[in-house]
């Protein structure tokens, strides 16, 4: 099945014919193809998306919030769609599609909800007969490059702020997920947006960077906005910067999981479970590192490895109700093996699971790890997580702190006012006390700190995201100057 490029409505092939594969990693078959978006076509999209902003940018408020509930309801009814096609293209389990399609349209309802509270401020003012304040407007289009793990919720937010801010959107998914976000985009145009302003494509992994640069580059481009690793954020970062381009980044993380001396070993568990291996681990804010103190840790690992074991490992096109599939290549196993194979070497110990024969990995626990070994701190971005034992609060905070990342974290602790106060200082921009790292609710901002990126995405603050401000004065035409 083909994923198309989007211009005005209209599904296209790339100008040239090229097309990009997806290939699944366990069965070499080619599950989806999608038209590869050339420089050219690039910009035929960044035009047609100049042309629509025109008109959005002056549609009103309950029009925008229409469309917006009528994109929700449209996911709603694709769930059976997307399950399928996010277990064909990127091994999703059941779970983690549903969890896409029904958090997307939450989401896509509360951006419709945004479209009226979308408002400046009057500002006081010492010149006699003046009225001054601030108006907030679009910016207008807005390029929203998206990655493949969570390919509908992570595709929403970046179409729907946007849009209910008045932007027009120019979406870029990712070649490993066409089809689902061909789906997403099919449900926006199913809900009436006029002509041009949601605009589609798919990139060759060798077009990218030279699409990115011609679409980042296009007077009408105001606003970015990137999720995937840091090592492409930065990159975009850099070509924002050239051209005076403000980005918002949401960028990889090593998301920490303290365990205190007085937690809940059974409830810490629980969201142990949940927040290393929902969806193999490759969620942005997965846990990756548990900072254990020592008192707790043996009993801690010793419950933590019994569940691990007991999770369901498999093909979701086959067992739709497994927890852990296939990652996302091939690739991602032997990078894995290095880490642990680096860790074992250094005197780690590996208590469940063991090294990945292929990309149909099981949960592993890898446990006494330490600041010199490469798993500390590498994002591993697969079913594998590790245990650092330390003693002590303070301990537990500097250890969480020692990270180049700052996305999401927990801390279990029965003495709240403790946790809070560790929550205060650490560095993250999500902190969850006695609960998982994996954690989304549409009305709360999210995203992070340090190497995570900057900028917020969810909640009001997706305003600032997504308008201009414009200070505006109404003064008196006779008024005096000084010369």
């Amino acid at each position: 099945m083909n994923a198309q490029l989007l211009i005005d409505n209209a599904k296209q092939g790339a100008l040239g014919g090229k097309t990009v594969q997806r290939i699944d990693p366990v069965t070499s078959k080619v599950v989806s193809t999608a038209a590869a978006c050339s420089v050219e076509d690039a910009k035929r999209l960044a035009n047609s998306s100049a042309r629509a902003f025109r008109g959005w940018s002056r549609t009103g408020p309950t029009e925008r919030r229409r469309l917006l509930l009528a994109a929700a309801d449209a996911l709603e009814a694709k769930m059976a769609d997307i399950c399928q096609v996010m277990a064909e293209e990127i091994g999703a389990s059941q779970l983690w599609s549903q969890f896409n399609v029904a958090a997307s349209a939450n989401l896509i309802r509360e951006a419709a909800a945004l479209t009226t509270q979308i408002k400046g401020e009057t500002i006081p003012t010492d010149k006699p007969g003046t009225l001054s304040m601030t108006l907030r407007q679009p910016v207008g289009s807005v390029l929203s490059i998206v990655p493949w793990n969570g390919p509908v919720i992570l595709g929403a937010r970046a179409i729907a702020y946007p849009l209910a801010c008045g932007n027009t959107v120019i979406f870029k998914g990712s070649e490993n997920s066409p089809r689902t976000h061909a789906l997403l985009i099919d449900a926006f145009i199913e809900a009436g947006l006029p002509e041009g302003v949601l605009n589609f494509l798919i990139t060759a992994p060798e077009d990218a960077a030279a699409v990115t640069e011609v679409l980042v580059a296009h007077d009408t481009v105001r606003r970015v906005n990137f999720t995937g690793s840091t090592h492409v954020g930065r990159m975009i970062a850099e070509t924002c910067a050239s051209h005076l381009k403000r980005c918002l980044l949401e960028l990889g993380g090593k998301a920490p999981f303290v365990v205190l001396d007085d937690a809940d070993i059974e409830g810490a568990v629980n969201a142990a479970v949940f927040g290393s291996f929902l969806y193999q681990g490759q969620i942005c804010m997965s846990t990756e590192r548990f900072v254990v103190d020592e008192t707790v840790a043996d009993a801690f690992v010793t419950r933590f490895a019994e569940r691990i074991g007991q999770l369901e490992v498999g093909n979701p096109m086959s067992s739709p109700s497994c927890i852990v599939g296939p990652m996302i290549s091939q690739g991602s196993a032997q990078r894995i093996n290095q880490l642990l194979d680096d860790a074992i070497g250094k005197g780690a110990k590996i208590v469940a699971g063991g090294l990945a024969e292929s990309a149909l990995m099981g949960p592993t626990l890898v446990d006494h790890v330490r600041r010199d070994m490469a798993i500390y701190d590498e994002e591993t971005f697969g079913p594998v997580t590790t245990v650092i034992r330390v003693k002590g609060a303070e301990q537990a905070l500097e250890t969480a702190n020692d990270t180049a990342y700052g996305l999401s974290a927990s801390i279990f602790s029965a003495n709240v006012t403790r946790a809070l106060e560790l929550a205060n200082r650490l560095d993250a921009g999500c902190v969850h006390i006695n609960g998982a790292t994996v954690q989304n609710e549409p009305q709360a901002p999210y995203g992070g700190m340090k190497k995570s990126g900057y900028g917020r995405f969810d909640g009001s603050a997706v305003i600032d995201e997504f308008t201009e401000v414009k200070w505006v004065t109404v003064e008196q035409s006779d008024q005096p100057y000084p010369f």
